[in-house]
C-alpha cells in the first residue's frame, strides 16, 4: 500500500500518523512544499499549482500510489477538484474538511479555529450554515498559528495561541481545528482553553476514509516506510517535526533521502 500525502508543511503529520497507526505496513510519501508555505496566503491558482506539483512528485517517486491524501483545508478547498480530474478514477483523492458536523452534534457554543484565509472563505461559512444551523458558532482567525507550529518555536506558538484564545468566547464547549497544523498542539490548546473544551479534528476521519477508498489490500508483512519530498526533491523530515508526537511516531520509519 502506497499513500501520498500533499501539504505545504508538517501539518500533514497528524493525518500521516493516523494512517500509519491504522496500517503500519503502508508506505507513506510525504510531499511538502516548504518554499511556498503557507498555502493559505496564496491565490487559488497558486494553491492548485502547488498541490498538483506535490502530487505529481509523489507519484513519480513512488512509481504510482494507491491514494492521494490532501491533509490541508486550503488545498482541499481550491485544489481537490483539479487533483481528482488528473488522478481519479484510477487513484482516489481524499480531501480534508473541518469537523464542524461532528462538533455540532453535541450542541454549541462552538468555535472554529482556522487560518485567516479559511475563516473568510465561503467554504467555511457554508459548512457552518449546513451543519451548525441555529448554534452559536464563532469563527476565530488564528493569525500566525500555523506558521508558529511549523517553526516549533515555543514563544511564537505561545503568543499565537494566546491571541486565538483571547478571541474565543469563554463559554465555548467545542473547538473545531480547521487547520491540520493545529492538531499537532492539541494538548496545548486544551490547556489554554480548559479541560471542559472538546477538540474536534479531521485526521482520524481522513485516515479512515483513505483506507476505505483504497480497499482491502493485503498486508505487506513488514513495517511501512516513510519517504519525504520537499519541493519535489528527496528530503528528510524537518527537525521541527520531532517536536510533536505525530512526527516522532513517523521518524522511525523514515527512509534516508539518499535511498530514494
Amino acid at each position: 500500500m502506497r499513500i501520498a500525502l500533499i501539504d505545504s508543511g508538517i501539518g500533514m503529520l497528524s493525518t500521516a500518523a493516523a494512517v500509519y497507526a491504522a496500517r503500519p505496513d503502508a508506505d507513506l510519501f510525504l510531499s511538502m512544499d516548504p518554499g511556498h508555505m503557507p498555502w493559505g496566503a496564496r491565490t487559488p491558482d497558486e494553491v492548485i499549482g502547488r498541490a498538483l506539483a506535490g502530487a505529481r512528485a509523489a507519484w513519480e517517486t513512488a512509481g504510482g500510489v494507491d491514494a492521494i491524501v490532501v491533509p490541508c483545508n486550503t488545498a482541499s478547498v481550491h485544489g481537490l477538484s483539479r487533483l481528482r480530474e488528473e488522478f481519479e478514477p484510477d487513484v482516489p483523492v481524499i480531501g480534508t474538511v473541518p469537523a464542524i458536523k461532528p462538533a455540532a452534534r453535541s450542541g454549541g457554543p462552538i468555535a472554529v479555529w482556522s487560518t485567516a484565509a479559511t475563516t473568510r472563505s465561503g467554504y467555511q461559512r457554508r459548512l457552518v450554515e449546513t451543519f451548525a444551523e441555529g448554534l452559536e458558532v464563532t469563527a476565530v482567525a488564528c493569525v500566525g498559528l500555523a506558521e508558529a507550529v511549523e517553526s516549533a518555536d515555543p514563544r511564537e506558538v505561545a503568543d499565537a495561541l494566546s491571541y486565538a484564545a483571547g478571541l474565543t468566547p469563554p463559554d465555548v464547549r467545542a473547538v473545531v481545528l480547521g487547520c491540520t497544523h493545529y492538531d499537532l498542539i492539541g494538548d496545548r490548546i486544551v490547556a489554554g482553553l480548559g479541560e471542559g473544551v472538546a477538540l474536534h479534528t479531521a485526521a482520524h476521519a481522513v485516515a479512515a476514509q483513505t483506507l476505505r477508498r483504497v480497499g482491502d489490500l493485503p498486508h505487506q508483512g513488514r513495517p511501512g516506510r516513510v519517504r519525504v519530498l520537499a519541493g519535489g526533491r528527496p528530503a528528510e523530515l524537518p527537525a521541527a517535526a520531532l517536536t510533536y508526537p505525530a512526527g516522532r511516531a513517523l521518524v522511525a520509519q523514515e527512509s534516508p533521502a539518499r535511498s530514494l
